[in-house]
């Protein structure tokens, strides 16, 4: 069993195991997370949809990220991340959500941001309906296939992490 494929089996047994529904949005990684957790059978029980929001366009099209937020701070941010977990999160009404955006490579990277840069979003419903939602920023070394893989580990790892908190 590969390391993301472990990480999912025990999601999948937190999610079910609180009965919560896990939403994710996603640009860098295509679909990597969402294909991740669907190659698992019976992940109806807990997963409840991804987007794939690779241009700005569809981040405020599918997800209602601001457009004013993509123009100040770029589609790979903190806020931007951050608007795409919320986002997926209300839309859905799913207890906990992932978004990830980053410069997977080989092109499309800065000085201030290089290649390898991906920020994560995670959104945690609490009791009460409202939504927590956090950010972290990472610096992934590799090719793309790297890149996006570390992706996609971190946000599985951050998931597991989220669904061990009380809400």
């Amino acid at each position: 069993m590969s390391d993301a494929a472990s990480l999912v089996a025990r999601l999948a047994e937190r999610l079910r195991a609180l009965g919560w529904r896990l939403v994710c949005a996603e640009s860098c990684t295509g679909g990597m997370i969402a294909a991740a957790c669907t190659d698992l059978a019976g992940s109806s029980d807990w997963f409840d949809r991804g987007v794939v929001s690779y241009s700005n366009q569809a981040k405020v099209a599918l997800l209602g990220v601001p457009q004013t937020l993509i123009d100040a701070h770029g589609a790979v941010s903190e806020a931007v991340a951050r608007a795409m977990a919320e986002g997926i999160a209300r839309s859905s009404g799913a207890d906990i959500g992932v978004a990830v955006t980053g410069v997977a490579g080989p092109g499309g990277g800065s000085p201030a941001k290089p290649v390898g840069t991906v920020w994560f979003g995670f959104a945690l419903r609490h009791r009460d309906g409202t939504l927590r939602v956090d950010a972290e920023q990472r610096r992934f070394a590799g090719d793309r296939a790297e890149v996006r893989a570390a992706s996609v580990h971190h946000a599985l790892q951050g998931l597991l992490q989220r669904a061990q908190l009380p809400p």
